[in-house]
């Protein structure tokens, strides 16, 4: 560990305030000297010659101080001071700070624990306590953290992250989410903390250019941080870097992955695929298709993608060293003899890396069996890559169930396809992403590109995502990602859509992946969970938890495409309907949801009362309205229209308890009617975003559900089951527009 005089050396020339002090070697000779004749540990009792040379030289670096002042031991086996008794507070002048040291080097020497000296400071004034540290996480490369520090720090843990570089927003945005962030604004007479003062300092160790990219991480912390009125002061830090020093000044070295924001460089070393240069249309949308490993004789996933390819109708190949076709599909000996733009390969892990070097000519191989790094053989993978890179080709996976596109006939999926869209979607699982299609499809959703990456070892995540930014079919991404590898990547790749192509993540195994341990606080506290999090909000993508939201949430920005820079006013959103007890729950779910129900403004009560709405009850939002077999099926669009007339409600939630026109009714009609009423709301409203909730919708006969759905769709409005779907979705559309 770096000591902390040298640290805050570097400090100081960054311009960060740290305290007055000086440093102190342990003198050679007071070592070998014996110990003081009856000193105390921890008092500096005695006279003898080892105390009386370590006294003499802290008192005499300390003569200029001015007290009360700190005395600190540093050394190796000194990460946690506090713990060993290293650290001296309130001490009255440079006579107590020297007998303070000379017990403070017996207790250690007790111990067994050497100290190679010691710092003596002037004590700062009492503030708002806080910590600041980067941590070098193995996935996503550095992270910054900022929270409570001080004995806070772990009995607390309130803390936010966000990954280098920040700007001054996520400083901002970092501290304003702190549990205890009114501690910084001014608490029960006390005055308020300089948080410009506070913001610089984040920018100055994790901000463009700052103290992030000159370090060789390991991990680095401030704690505490003190905050005043009058600025803020590092009192202790602590520097681990990440190797044992390679020949440059101790605690400034260069990093091994400082790559400038935006780049696409793989921060762990790991090939990025070809740069950002690579054109994937071929990969979604090929001339011919090559297909490695079907059987003449006994049926495998060879066979089954040769059908699923033959219903597709895109040129197709089989590759079999002795058949002249396969199922009705000629076949050649090898992929050398293969014409194609993506072969798709589906043979024993061992033979791949054969197979694929015979593809040269070929732009893009996949390969679908598993047996690689994901279980134990990494050396077959990097001779799968290698085996790709000899080629020429790109290679998908692997470990992969391949491409679905529509519009290029590519599918990994059987049955019919769905009609060709603009909603894309990257996942490192083919399962997952297969039942994504086929469920999406089926509310609605339809695709322009679809990947699955398997182990990604490869074509990325992040490099997929960078293309389909600049895709001319592709209008909102869904991501799902089990494997923080090459995270940085990711990270700059979404930094660089951020505000230009709506993300929705779900990520897999959060709170699986186990921690290493960690010296710092900062490191103990940055999780993979946090992470992903703060990945989310820097990118302003939205993090879902399950499939259904992820599903729900693409089909928000499918439907509102047109209107998400929509103009208008207003930050709220409108929930309309029947129920109380709907309604009051409804609120609760938008709230957790982080989203406002602004109330009704008082100028649109009349023309709501003309309406005959609200007579004898108050109104509110969410606003209570007869919504029923019975009802004017006109009723919510007139109500609606009398609202955002006098307050823009940018998003306007619309439910009904589809239960309830079966149970007092016995047809559809007035459900249909409803909803074609609301179409019309929305194509009289190009700048607010509906959003239907058909509360209990599984009440209906079968295809009423479809019905409305399609009603819907006709218009733009998305359709979801329940208020928490929705909820999630205009979330998600709320946070992606905060960044345009």
């Amino acid at each position: 560990m770096i000591p902390e005089h040298e640290v805050k050396a570097l400090l100081r020339e960054a311009g960060v305030a740290v305290p007055r002090g000086a440093a102190v070697a342990v003198p050679r000779e007071a070592l070998a000297a014996p110990r003081n004749a009856g000193a105390a540990a921890g008092a500096g009792g005695g006279t003898g010659a080892r105390g009386e040379a370590v006294a003499a030289a802290v008192a005499g670096a300390a003569r200029e101080l001015v007290p009360p002042l700190v005395l600190k031991a540093y050394g190796p086996g000194l990460v946690h001071k506090s713990d060993a008794g290293a650290v001296r507070l309130a001490l009255g002048g440079a006579a107590e700070a020297g007998t303070a040291a000379a017990g403070m080097l017996e207790s250690l020497l007790a111990q067994g624990i050497t100290p190679g000296g010691f710092l003596v400071e002037e004590q700062a004034a009492p503030g708002v306590e806080l910590i600041v540290g980067v941590v070098d996480d193995p996935g996503f490369g550095p992270v910054l953290l900022a929270g409570l520090g001080g004995v806070w720090t772990e009995a607390v843990r309130d803390t936010a992250l966000r990954l280098c570089p920040v700007s001054e927003g996520d400083a901002r945005e970092m501290l304003a989410s702190l549990r205890g962030s009114s501690l910084l604004h001014g608490y029960r007479g006390r005055p308020a903390a300089d948080v410009d003062a506070l913001v610089e300092l984040l920018l100055t160790v994790g901000g463009a250019g700052g103290l992030w990219e000159r370090l060789e991480l390991g991990e680095f912390e401030l704690n505490p941080v003190i905050a005043t009125e009058k600025g803020v002061i590092a009192v202790d830090a602590r520097y681990l870097p990440a190797g044992p020093p390679d020949g440059g000044p101790a605690a400034v070295r260069p990093r091994r992955h400082a790559g400038p924001p935006g780049s696409a460089q793989d921060p762990r070393g790991g090939r990025t695929g070809g740069g950002p240069g690579t054109d994937f249309t071929a990969l979604f949308e090929p001339r011919a298709v090559a297909v490695v490993g079907a059987s003449t004789s006994r049926p495998n996933f060879g066979n089954m993608f040769l059908e699923f390819y033959k219903a597709t109708g895109v040129p197709l190949v089989a590759v079999h060293p002795e058949a002249g076709e396969i199922g009705g599909v000629p076949a050649v000996p090898s992929l050398a003899e293969a014409d194609a733009d993506y072969a798709l390969v589906a043979v024993p892990a061992g033979r791949c890396a054969e197979v694929v070097r015979q593809a040269r000519g070929i732009p893009f191989v996949q390969v679908m069996s598993g047996g690689f790094g994901e279980a134990g053989h990494p050396e077959l993978e990097a001779e799968l890559v290698r085996a790709a890179g000899e080629a020429g080709s790109r290679l998908l996976g692997p470990n992969c169930m391949g491409v679905y596109s529509p519009r290029g006939g590519q599918t990994f999926v059987g049955g019919e396809q769905g009609p060709a869209g603009r909603i894309a979607l990257v996942s490192q699982s083919g399962g997952l992403a297969g039942e994504v299609v086929k469920v999406g499809e089926r509310r609605g959703l339809a695709f322009s590109r679809v990947a699955t990456v398997g182990n990604a070892a490869d074509v990325t995540p992040a490099e997929l995502l960078r293309w389909l930014a600049a895709d001319e079919h592709t209008s909102a991404v869904g991501m799902y990602l089990e494997d923080p590898r090459g995270g940085r990547a990711l990270f700059e790749a979404l930094m660089s859509v951020r505000g230009r192509l709506p993300v929705v993540l779900l990520v897999g195994g959060r709170s699986g992946q186990g921690r290493r341990a960690a010296a710092s606080h900062t490191g103990g506290m940055v999780g993979d969970a946090r992470i992903w999090r703060s990945l989310a909000d820097q990118a302003r993508a939205a993090l879902v938890t399950g499939q259904d939201d992820l599903i729900g949430a693409l089909s928000f920005f499918q439907a509102h495409a047109a209107r998400l820079s929509a103009p208008g006013g207003g930050a709220g959103v409108l929930v309309i309907g029947p129920s109380g007890g709907a309604s009051v729950l409804a609120a609760d779910v938008f709230d957790g949801a982080g989203l406002s129900l602004d109330a009704l403004p008082q100028e649109a009560l009349e023309g709501l009362g003309a309406l005959g709405i609200g007579v004898g009850s108050s109104l509110a939002n969410p606003l209570e309205i007869p919504v029923g077999p019975r009802g004017r099926p006109d009723l919510v669009r007139e109500a609606v229209a009398a609202i955002v007339a006098r307050r823009p409600y940018p998003d306007v939630v619309a439910h009904v308890n589809v239960q309830s026109f079966f149970t007092y009714g016995t047809s559809a009609d007035p459900l249909y009617a409803y909803a074609r009423a609301l179409a019309r709301a929305q194509e009289e409203l190009p700048g607010v975003r509906i959003t239907l909730v058909t509360r209990n919708g599984e009440c209906a006969p079968y295809g009423v559900e479809d019905e409305v759905r399609e009603i819907a769709a006709g218009a733009g409005i998305p359709v979801y089951r329940s208020m928490e779907a929705a909820a999630v979705a205009v979330a998600a559309a709320r946070r992606f527009m905060s960044a345009t």
